[in-house]
């Protein structure tokens, strides 16, 4: 799963984030910062707790932060935030790190986590709004039938337009299928199989002699194979998955109209 391409996700996160700041706050709160109180930095911890604070309001505060930086884990990873420390070969996660705060020869300083906080909600509230921009329209998911959506919901908003394609396809061929008793033919012959002009097992209502009846039932004859071929076939043997979010969306409505006409036709249920 790509988490970076959900909204939901990310806003979670980002809420995780928030609770992380606010309750190390309430934490520093019950500490004074070593450079305030001329205490010699570099051996000694960046934060050392106050006079008079208790043992168990200090560890109620620690628990809070600990919970929250549990919680707020995935973020420095989603926006790519660490700290460079020039004595260590590894760049450094903020969150993870908040301990050490309070630690001899500390890694980080108070300010480093607030402020890495910071620059990881920016990067969330950036990340959630490409990741809304990049979901279909409201109004065509209303419109699309519940089939085609149903199969590529969950690959849309992981980024995999191509394979929300090809799930769709898939899944609609497979109901096509099922509702027809045409299980073990391929997804091309069994449009045209259902389609056919000569004795087709799904057909349009009404009356056959009818110019529209007629043309809609020619014109399903020819629509439903091409699609096929057109969208579910090229969305299927494309090894890469290039695929924009308008390409995809438009396949998808392609393959809704489809399926809101197949519901239409007349035969087996």
């Amino acid at each position: 799963m790509d988490a970076s391409r959900n909204p939901e996700y990310l806003r979670k996160t980002t809420d995780a984030v928030a609770e992380f700041k606010s309750a190390f706050k309430a934490f520093m709160e019950l500490h004074v910062e070593t450079k305030d109180a001329g205490v010699g930095r570099g051996i000694m911890p960046a934060a050392i707790a106050r006079d008079g604070v208790s043992p168990e309001e200090l560890q109620a505060a620690t628990d809070r932060v600990a919970r929250a930086a549990g919680r707020a884990s995935a973020a420095p990873g989603l926006t790519r935030m660490y700290i460079g420390v020039s004595t260590l070969p590894e760049p450094v996660d903020p969150i993870a790190a908040w301990r050490s705060v309070t630690l001899p020869k500390p890694v980080l300083e108070p300010g480093d986590v607030l402020d890495s906080a910071e620059q990881i909600l920016g990067r969330l509230e950036a990340l959630t709004d490409k990741a809304e921009a990049e979901l279909p329209p409201t109004t065509g998911v209303e419109a699309m039938h519940p089939t085609i959506w149903g199969a590529a919901r969950k690959l849309w908003l992981d980024g995999h337009f191509r394979h929300a394609v090809q799930s769709a396809a898939e899944t609609l061929t497979s109901q096509v299928k099922a509702r027809t008793g045409l299980a073990n033919m391929d997804a091309t012959n069994v449009y045209e199989k259902v389609f056919s002009a000569k004795s087709p097992l799904l057909t349009w209502p009404g009356d056959p002699s009818d110019r529209t009846v007629s043309s809609m039932q020619s014109g399903l004859s020819k629509y439903a194979p091409g699609l096929n071929m057109t969208v579910r076939n090229t969305a299927t043997h494309v090894a890469s998955d290039e695929m924009t979010a308008q390409q995809a969306l438009e396949r998808l409505a392609a393959l809704s109209l489809l399926a809101h006409w197949i519901d239409e036709c007349e035969g087996p249920a």
